[in-house]
């Protein structure tokens, strides 16, 4: 079963709210438990490049999991997926833009 391979793409207008995305997110690998251990093999938040390209998304997640099921899980039951979604609430203008697909080795 290959790896999937998610980016979510957020328009968040506050520089100091951008950075504090990319340090919550460089911790997301080690904060996800699931059955008592990590289970996401890659999370990464990056600014994007001021440029009218990128349609006002601010920032980009990057994260990749072992299986659909994993990333089901991210999104219905992680605590610490939950802790993302609070500090984003009220700083992020608009609803994220997420893509996923099969990660080719």
């Amino acid at each position: 079963m290959p790896r999937i391979l998610r980016l979510t793409l957020f328009k968040i207008p506050d520089s100091e709210h951008i950075a504090g995305a990319v340090q919550k997110y460089s911790t997301l690998s080690q904060d996800a438990i699931k059955d008592g251990k990590p289970y996401i093999s890659m999370a990464q938040a990056t600014p994007t490049h001021d440029d009218p390209r990128s349609q006002g998304f601010t920032l980009v997640a990057r994260t990749v999991f072992e299986c659909k099921e994993d990333m089901d899980y991210y999104d219905q039951e992680c605590a610490a997926h939950a802790e993302i979604k609070a500090l984003f609430k009220g700083k992020v203008a608009g609803p994220p833009c997420m893509l996923y697909m099969d990660m080719k080795e």
